[in-house]
Order: C-alpha cells, then structure tokens, then sequence
C-alpha cells in the first residue's frame, strides 16, 4: 500500500516534469500556450491539472539541476495572484495584537479580541489570529506563502495595522518592529538599530514601513519616535473634512488637527497616505463632492495617497442601532459608483488612490456597498463617460515593459502644500497615460515661512520623499531588459531633483543639502550617489 502512493506520488511528478520540459523546449509566450500544454498531457497521462505553485516549484527544481534554462515568460506565466508584486515591491501586512483603543468612533466595528476597526473575518485578521498576531510567524508565514506563488520578495513593503498604532505602548511598537526587522534578517539582535543596520544588505529588506495612526496624535514626539522605528510612511485616518460630521461621529479630533499633522509629516519627509470616508452619518453627496475637492484644491492638504473607504454599517459598530432605527441610509450602489467616477476624474497626477473600498466580506457587511470589484465598475462607468482616472494606481505600468520600444518623458509639476512647496517628477509616456517612475522632492514650510524644524539633520534641507519606479519587481542586484526597474530612471531623478534644488533654491533660500526618507533596506543605494547616513536619513551636502 505505501510503495502505491510512492509510485504515484512519481508518476505526478514526472508528469509535472513533463510540462515544464515541453514549456521550455516550446518557449512559451503567453497563459495561453502554456494551457494547452497542460491539457494536452493531462489527457494523455490521465492525470488532473497540475496547480501552477506545483508547476513552479518544479520548474525552480529543473533550474537548479539545469535540465532547463531560464525562461522569463514561463515564471511570469506560472506567478500566481500577480498584483502582489507589480508595484515594483512586494507588499507584506501585519496585524498588532488587539489593545483597548481610547476612541469610540460610532462606524468602527468594535469586536472582542480583535484590534479596533477590523473584523475577525477579514483575510489579514483570519492569518494574523492564526498566528496569534506574533510579527515574527506573521512574515515568515507571509513571505513563505509569496514565494510559493513566484514572487520575488528581496524589497518588502511592510504595512502595519491594527488599529491606531501612537495608541500602542511604545515598548510594544518597539519590540513588534524589532522582531519584523530580525525575522527579515533571520538573526536577533540586542538593539532596533543594529537590526536596522544588518537589514540594509539582508536578504529581505524592508523598503518601506507604515502604520496607521490619527492626525491628534501627530506632533514633534511622535514623529520623532517613528523616525526612530523607521517609518516611512503615515497611513492617517482623516475620514472628512467637516467638523460637523467629525462631531456628529464622535471622531475625538477636528479639520485643525488634520491640517497641523499633514504639515508636520511632510516637514518631516514622511509620506502621507490618507484614509477617508464618504457616506458618513450628517453628509451628504453635495458634501462628499466639496470634501474632495477641497483636498486638492487647498494647500492645507494635499496628500499622496488615498484610500477612500465608503461608510459601512456592520454589527459589531455603534451605527449599526442608527441604522435599525432609521437615522442612517447609506447611499445605493448606483450613487456610489456615481459619486466615486465624479471624485477620480478629477484626481491630480502626484496621487495615487490605494483603494476605493475596505476589505470587510459581503456577509458581515449590513447595510452599503458589497461590490468587491468596485473599482473595476467605477472605471468601466468612467470609460462609458470618457473620461479616465490620472491617479497612479490607474496608470503606472504593471508586468513586463521594454522602455526601448516606448517614449518616455520627464515631466514635472509643482505645487504648494503646508506652507511648503512639492515638486513631483516623473517618467511618463508622451501622453500621460503610462507611468514608469516618479520622485517627491519637498522644499519644507521652514525655508519659506521660518519655523523650527523638528528633525535637527533636516534644517537648511531640502527632501526628497519617495522615489518609485514600478512594473515586475526585479531582484536586487538583477536586470531584466524588459522591465522598468533598474534601468536608470530613478538614478535621473535623483540628479535631476539635485539641479533642480541648486538652480532654483539653494542661491535665494541657503539649502545645503538633501536629506532622504530612505527605507532601511534602500540606504545602499542611495549611497551610491553619495548620500550618507545622518541620524536616520540619507544625506547629500551641495557643492
């Protein structure tokens, strides 16, 4: 009986073989092709359909036995769920585990157990309660699971959430972020910064790190202490920029505080990722529409990403008896789709919309929106209007590209924000259609308007915020002739964004120097164009 299964267990891998043998030998193109390979010997060995891990796992074999060449149409053909990976970083969230949280939102879902604002049935939550929210089995588990579908995760973007993060004790956040940063080197270390130190050249490095706060907790202190843990980005819970409805949803904060934390983020080099929230209890479409318009149009906001989270009524949230008594309707799907088409025609070129609906499964969801794929009907509705969404996400170029067969432009725009001035750069085709890359360069409010800085290194500094170039992500080290990264484009940027703070600042506004929001894992290269480390940013002087 044991030597049956054995046997069978070869004939599955031989068949397996077989595929990937003939894939090679064929040069695959496309899906396509490969199925009807596939097909083919399923029906001659009688065998079912191979799972394209299986198929990986046993193409990465013969590779390494050089049975086969390399063949970058068949990894990219057998990568499965390829968005993980095609914003040029592969993305890794993590839960913190559940601590009373010291607001009482009336939308929040509040369940026991789990931290405040998520549901236990939300595919983030369900892997972190399985690993009982420990950081270290969370991306280990995590990174196991990516690798297995294909992708490359050398460059990691690690999202922390859980809820409002300045509300942890800072113990915690500092021995969660610890661990995150000893499981990516694979080796415990006495202090944060000596773990940050050896993640620079690990083998999975942190290129960027975010959490999740609110803008009353945003001051000179925080931003230190995130800078310390190596943050680089603020995922910050703005939801409207009324205060009536602020008050109306007991949010514990105003427009104020709003305004006070953007401008000191930015001051600082962090970038800013909005969360905001349409269909709110005391809004309305009129409002909603004013609401974002506002952001863009008034430089008191202004942010570089969004997400943009419709009102949901769950069971486990306060609004959930409003909603039973008849105090509260969410708008209908039409008005929605509506509302969300009109919000995206008019997003400016520098933002970059993560998403335009929370992750909360259609069956704990009571009362709004259940359509999953609803950015995917608000850009067919927009098509059917003609118009066409500017924002990142919808532009930036995905898979493989070969840059030599494409004209690329430079573009840049500039434009003022908290007090301060933005000068966005980018690689795009001539029609603004396709993104390939883009730089934040940031002249801070102090230059302009005086003011003490809060980060000492960043006086007379100018900062660069985020760089990005996008497509497959390419490994380390690696270049792939058909893909955007590592080709020279961020390098431009960089010397590019150095004249510009020569030429147009330094004369008039005595800038000395550039200072960098690096990820940990991205110091290398920026040391390669001589910038070095000066407390925790990346620093140039000028000549």
């Amino acid at each position: 009986m044991v030597q049956a299964k054995i046997s069978c267990s070869m004939d599955k891998n031989q068949f397996q073989k077989n595929i990937i043998q003939e894939a090679a030998k064929r040069k695959v193109k496309n899906s396509k092709e490969m199925d009807r390979i596939i097909r083919k010997n399923s029906e001659k060995f009688k065998m079912p359909f191979p799972s394209k891990i299986n198929l990986l796992e046993i193409y990465r074999e013969l590779i390494k036995k050089r049975k086969i060449s390399p063949n970058k149409n068949l990894e990219e053909i057998l990568i499965t769920k390829k968005m993980r990976s095609l914003s040029g970083v592969t993305v890794v969230a993590i839960l913190t585990k559940p601590y009373p949280c010291p607001h009482d939102c009336v939308y929040c879902p509040t369940e026991k157990n789990i931290p405040k604002s998520y549901l236990s049935n939300e595919p983030a939550v369900m892997r972190a309660i399985i690993c009982n929210f420990d950081p270290v089995k969370q991306i280990k588990n995590r990174l196991t699971a990516l690798e297995k579908m294909g992708h490359p995760t050398d460059k990691i973007e690690l999202i922390i959430i859980g809820g409002t993060f300045s509300s942890l004790p800072f113990k915690y956040q500092k021995s969660f972020i610890k661990k995150c940063f000893e499981t990516c080197n694979n080796k415990k270390f006495k202090t944060l910064k000596k773990a940050q130190k050896i993640n620079e050249k690990a083998k999975y490095r942190i290129v960027g790190l975010s959490v999740e706060t609110r803008p009353d907790h945003i001051n000179e202190k925080e931003i230190k202490k995130f800078r310390d843990l190596g943050v680089t980005k603020i995922e910050i819970g703005v939801q409207s920029l009324n205060n009536k409805i602020l008050d109306l949803n007991n949010r514990g904060h105003g427009v104020a505080e709003t305004i006070q934390a953007t401008k000191l983020l930015k001051d600082a080099g962090f970038k800013i990722n909005y969360h905001l929230m349409p269909d709110l209890p005391g809004s309305n479409l009129k409002t909603d529409k004013e609401i974002f318009k506002r952001i863009f149009k008034d430089e008191n906001f202004q942010p570089d990403m969004l997400k943009i989270y419709p009102c949901m009524v769950t069971k486990e949230a306060k609004i959930y008896q409003w909603y039973k008594k008849g105090k509260y309707k969410p708008y209908s799907d039409k008005t929605l789709i509506n509302l969300l088409a009109e919000i995206k025609k008019d997003i400016p070129y520098y933002v970059r919309i993560v998403r335009v609906i929370r992750d909360i499964p259609a069956p704990s969801i009571v009362a709004g929106s259940k359509i999953s794929n609803l950015r995917e009907i608000v850009t067919k509705e927009m098509k059917e209007r003609g118009w066409q969404c500017k924002c990142i996400r919808c532009r930036e170029i995905k898979n493989f590209y070969d840059l030599k067969k494409h004209e690329v432009k430079l573009f840049r725009y500039d434009y003022p924000a908290s007090g301060g001035k933005e000068i966005f750069l980018s690689w795009e085709d001539l029609k603004r259609k396709k993104i390939y890359a883009f730089l934040r360069l940031r002249i801070p409010s102090q230059i302009f308007i005086g003011g003490k800085q809060v980060i000492k290194v960043l006086e007379n500094a100018a900062i660069i915020r985020e760089i990005h170039t996008y497509g497959v992500s390419v490994p380390i080290g690696s270049k792939i002739k058909v893909a955007p990264q590592h080709q020279g484009l961020g390098g431009k940027m960089v010397q590019e964004a150095e004249k510009i703070v020569l030429n147009d600042f330094c004369p008039k506004f005595k800038i000395k120097k550039i200072a960098v929001i690096s990820g940990v894992g991205v110091r290398q290269y920026w040391r390669k164009f001589g910038y070095r480390l000066k407390d925790t940013y990346m620093v140039k002087n000028l000549k």
